[in-house]
């Protein structure tokens, strides 16, 4: 499906931003990651403590105070519930879920709504990305973005060639490109995190440690395994789902 190619400047860029064959198959520019929004105002009024870890949020203290997105919609949840997996197995993955679905206000089928409602104070906290809670917080939303200590999730944005193309040669100069310090620089307008070492700046209200914080993702384990896990999300979760449009 994918022709193999090693893009000049490669060696530019962090490892976790190409895939570990000696010729990658894809390579990735930017990322996305996954974030706690925290409503100081409505948490104070519920006489809640900021959340420190993934774990945080399944006690008693925030039961109907949260809400996330649905990962069969959205893409932020998938990130979520792949990463809570890695992190901490099969089995503490689930029963984690499991204890944090009675905390669970609602799932929505938008990323970045959880946090969207959190900066309107319609709930203390929502499971989102990170972005999207800085830029509630520039806009005078009164938000902490918060990193769970235990690692976040992310999701790449990468390019790849098609293999058979008859514009190979076109496609390997636009790989060339995309990986570019000048490119990257670009990416880094709307991504905090972008491959090309020392390029990213910090973003306002972004929490400096984010790329320390990003757990080592396996992208092979959330694709051979997307569809079971989202089968079994559903089953176990779905009942507080938002109604789809």
């Amino acid at each position: 499906m994918l022709h193999p190619y090693k893009p000049k400047g490669l060696e530019n860029l962090d490892p976790k931003f190409y895939d570990s064959d000696p010729v990658p198959s894809w390579v990735g520019m930017d990322a996305y990651v996954a974030a706690i929004a925290y409503n100081t105002v409505e948490a104070k009024k519920n006489n809640l403590v900021p959340p420190k870890s993934w774990w945080d949020l399944t006690k008693p203290m925030y039961k109907g105070h949260v809400i996330m997105p649905n990962p069969n919609s959205s893409g932020t949840g998938f990130l979520d519930v792949s990463s809570w997996l890695q992190l901490f197995g099969e089995k503490g993955g689930w029963a984690f879920m499991d204890a944090l679905h009675e905390n669970i206000a609602r799932y929505t089928h938008s990323g970045s709504k959880p946090a969207k409602l959190a900066a309107a104070g319609e709930i203390p906290i929502g499971v989102s990305f990170a972005f999207r809670g800085a830029r509630s917080k520039a806009a005078g939303a009164p938000i902490d973005v918060i990193f769970a200590k235990e690692g976040i999730g992310w999701e790449i944005e990468a390019s790849a060639i098609m293999a058979g193309t008859d514009k190979l040669e076109a496609a390997q100069t636009f790989m060339d490109w995309t990986i570019t310090k000048k490119a990257m620089v670009m990416y880094n307008d709307a991504y905090a995190v972008v491959g090309y070492k020392g390029v990213a700046k910090p973003v306002k209200y972004f929490p400096p440690e984010t790329m320390s914080q990003m757990i080592d993702n396996d992208f092979e384990f959330a694709a051979n395994n997307r569809k079971r896990i989202l089968a079994e999300w559903q089953k176990r979760y779905d009942s507080k789902s938002d109604p789809k449009n």
